[in-house]
């Protein structure tokens, strides 16, 4: 009898229609010998929905933001004990926020940006305390948000109170960040009891300011699998990524996207739980890279549950 497999999507944030495009995808990835899976929509505290995966034997959650990717639908289906196939609770919290992520793994020795945290309604830096602190440019952006919504690249300290403006319309929190300059990439891993594996790492390449907005989903990019850089660096990046994954503890899919300096030093800018699983998102073109199958990985990923 076929496993009964509810794709989650949707949820309460600006990546709503992002979310949407992941769970066509996986729900065009999955093996449809071995599940019945199909697409639940999520918005808000919606009850008739969360009563409704009960229904289900796995949960698949692809909701970019709250409440899929910061622990809260975790915590709902842990009580109801049903499986899924992403991080729990605490990885997924930890991971949601930026600041306490980049600083609990830079007490690991894991290389971050400078940054400093705002919450709204709290006294905060002046506009040229922050210049100072961080240097120009600098990066201002949502603590909790993703898919570059609200992420300003500032260039000149009279920016930067509309940037944490525009920050704060995605949550409370907002991360300023100095400016990291070199080579971007990316790499995903995934562990079950019975293997780790790392994916070829991605080389991403714009013409735009940043990787935003319309580099992430227009087409405004060059995304090379396998990255166009030495082996020692590439071996460095998949080993980083695999302790980064034991760090935090996480389960299923992950994601870190990092900065290659000049000089060969390797910063992480950040660790996704949930990454993007459009045909055309990192880690399928990761997966194709490693001659697996997105069937095969999410087939690993379900059984790894049960």
């Amino acid at each position: 009898m076929k496993r009964k497999i509810a794709i989650v999507a949707g949820g309460d944030s600006s990546e709503y229609e992002v979310s949407l495009r992941s769970a066509a995808g996986i729900e065009s990835f999955i093996d449809k010998e071995r599940y019945d899976a199909e697409t639940v929509i999520l918005r808000g505290a919606d009850m008739a929905t969360l009563n409704k995966l009960c229904e289900y034997d796995f949960v698949y959650i692809t909701i970019h933001g709250t409440p899929g990717e910061n622990g809260l639908l975790q915590g709902y289906l842990d009580m109801m004990r049903i499986p899924y196939g992403c991080c729990g609770v605490l990885a997924a919290s930890l991971t949601f926020n930026k600041f306490a992520c980049n600083h609990y793994l830079h007490d690991f020795g894991i290389r971050v940006a400078n940054n400093l945290l705002l919450r709204k309604g709290c006294t905060r830096p002046s506009a040229e305390e922050i210049a100072e602190r961080l240097g120009l440019p600098c990066f201002i952006k949502s603590n909790v948000g993703g898919s570059s919504f609200g992420c300003t690249k500032v260039k000149r300290v009279e920016d930067v109170e509309a940037a944490i403006e525009l920050a704060f319309k995605e949550g409370d929190e907002v991360i300023c960040e100095s400016l990291l300059e070199g080579t971007e990439v990316t790499c995903g891993v995934y562990k079950t009891r019975q293997k780790s594996v790392a994916f070829p790492v991605t080389e991403v390449v714009t013409d735009n300011e940043f990787f935003d907005y319309d580099a992430k989903y227009n087409g405004q990019v060059d995304e090379i699998t396998p990255a166009r850089i030495p082996d020692e660096q590439r071996d460095r990046i998949q080993a980083t990524t695999m302790r980064i994954y034991d760090l935090i503890g996480c389960r299923g899919i992950i994601r870190a996207d990092y900065i290659i300096s000049k000089d060969g030093e390797i910063s992480l800018l950040e660790v996704n739980t949930t990454p993007g699983m459009t045909a055309t998102s990192f880690i399928p073109q990761q997966v194709r890279a490693a001659g697996m199958t997105m069937g095969e990985v999410l087939t690993d990923i379900i059984e790894n549950e049960f």
